[in-house]
């Protein structure tokens, strides 16, 4: 083999090993400055700090804000029979508690084995016990539970939050 062609194939791999070190520099570079980007605290995170007024008290808290929630722990309340009326009665003085406050979820479980059709037929009542608890943007479930007695319901409701709670 001639010195010429030994020279061509050296050649070639110092130019692949600084071709890869310039890669793998590079590499370095991002991972760096990915790492000081993640040190560095969010702006829009941060809060003013409660400041005093002139007479020494300190200024109210100012409103939390954003979206609301669903509170993870349900309301529950129970009713029974099949008079229409009575249903309404029992459903204003069940949730009379809780006044003020909206449903976003309410899941019912009907006893017996036409349970669900029973559970339908008291989330179908709902607005008319507490219309303003009730909207028609709650959501509802029907379910059977067979251990529970026949037109018996156990009414589970998941309320929202307050606005930024």
């Amino acid at each position: 083999m001639s010195p010429s062609r030994r020279r061509g194939r050296g050649t070639g791999s110092r130019v692949a090993g600084v071709v890869l070190a310039g890669w793998l520099f590079a590499d370095l570079l991002l991972v760096l400055a990915l790492v000081s980007m993640a040190d560095r605290p969010d702006p829009l995170a941060a809060r003013p700090k409660p400041s005093n007024s002139a007479d020494g008290t300190k200024s109210p808290k100012p409103k939390p804000t954003g979206p609301r929630s669903v509170e993870r722990t349900p309301e529950e309340f129970e009713v029974k029979g099949t008079d229409k009326d009575a249903l309404v009665a029992q459903i204003g003085r069940s949730t009379k508690k809780w006044q003020g406050r909206t449903a976003a979820l309410v899941l019912t479980f009907g006893g017996g084995q036409s349970g669900t059709t029973y559970a339908h037929r008291v989330n179908s009542l709902l607005g008319e016990g507490r219309p303003e608890m009730f909207t028609r943007k709650t959501a509802t479930d029907d379910f059977h539970d067979l251990g529970n007695n026949p037109s018996t319901a156990v009414v589970r409701v998941y309320f929202f939050t307050a606005p930024g709670g």
